[in-house]
């Protein structure tokens, strides 16, 4: 890590290494471009970096940033700029033929670690031999090299549901997974992030993992606005699913290490579900449960873990 774009350029420089791309990878509230971040975008086309932007605000669009990479002969690449509407798929039904244990990984918050347990569990399950894909949702698992997604919070509403049957059908039709993992978006019960919805009509996912930070009270970046309680996420998820959530996944901020086992162990008898910290601890005991899940049960069953 370093402090500024000039301390990268240098580090690189130093390293022996040619920088060619500048990544924003920001996540401020509705993707805006910050005044600060602009300055330093402009000083990286002026480099010569190609940029690749995950905000909301399209740079490409932006008259200064696009007339100096014309001038540096650089690409202003704006991840979230959402397909022509002619390239966009309405929901087909065609859900239905895809085979895989589809596994969706909600949350009771944004910016909680979905799409980081989502990688654990497809990579977990590839170590173990079991054919596994992501199926991301936002513009962070595009940049960390996901096959398989979409923008959803970019798209036209009419277009989410088939984009997201679209992606995972994709992906069951051209490598044949054992698994498909799908990353969730905000949670179902936050005011600003109401993510989910979607996911659950469209994915259809045969059984739900659920992140939960135990040591949040309120929504992520809006005081005031308290957690729905763990027990009556669940109950939503699983009745507007008519699937189960089969384990909670724990984000451990703001807990003490030490506290983590019995925090897992209070969840688990509150919720009658097994609780993991597979940051922490790694995704073994969650994946014990899926791959049981994975021999024992059909995708159409409803069991919960055992």
């Amino acid at each position: 890590m370093v402090a500024s774009l000039h301390h990268a350029l240098n580090d690189a420089e130093e390293r022996g290494v040619l920088a060619t791309h500048l990544v924003v990878g920001l996540a401020p509230d509705g993707g805006r471009l910050s005044p600060d971040a602009r300055t330093d975008i402009a000083a990286a086309v002026d480099e010569g970096l190609h940029i690749d932007s995950g905000l909301h605000d399209f740079l490409s669009e932006d008259p200064d940033l696009a007339a100096r990479a014309e001038r540096a002969a650089v690409v202003l690449r704006d991840v979230r700029k959402p397909p022509d509407r002619r390239r966009l798929h309405f929901f087909s039904g065609r859900i239905e033929t895809v085979k895989a244990l589809k596994i969706a990984v909600l949350g009771t918050d944004s910016a909680v670690g979905k799409r980081t347990t989502a990688w654990l569990i497809v990579n977990g399950l590839a170590e173990a031999g079991v054919r596994a894909e992501l199926i991301g949702t936002g513009q962070t698992a595009w940049m960390q090299g996901a096959r398989y997604g979409i923008l959803l919070d970019s798209l036209i509403n009419d277009f989410v549901s088939g984009e997201i049957e679209h992606a995972v059908v994709r992906a069951w039709e051209e490598m044949h997974p054992e698994v498909i993992v799908i990353e969730g978006q905000g949670s179902l019960m936050n005011p600003a992030y109401p993510g989910g919805f979607e996911i659950l009509a469209a994915a259809r996912p045969d059984i739900i993992v659920l992140q939960h930070a135990p040591a949040r009270r309120d929504y992520d970046g809006f005081p005031g606005h308290r957690l729905h309680p763990l027990a009556q996420q669940i109950d939503v998820i699983e009745r507007l699913s008519a699937k189960p959530v089969v384990a909670i996944t724990v984000n451990h901020e703001d807990l003490p290490d030490k506290s983590i086992p019995l925090v897992c162990e209070t969840l688990t008898a509150v919720t009658g579900l097994p609780a993991f910290d597979v940051l922490r601890d790694g995704p073994a005991g969650l994946l014990e449960g899926i791959r049981s899940y994975l021999k024992s049960a059909s995708p159409s069953d409803s069991g919960r873990m055992r």
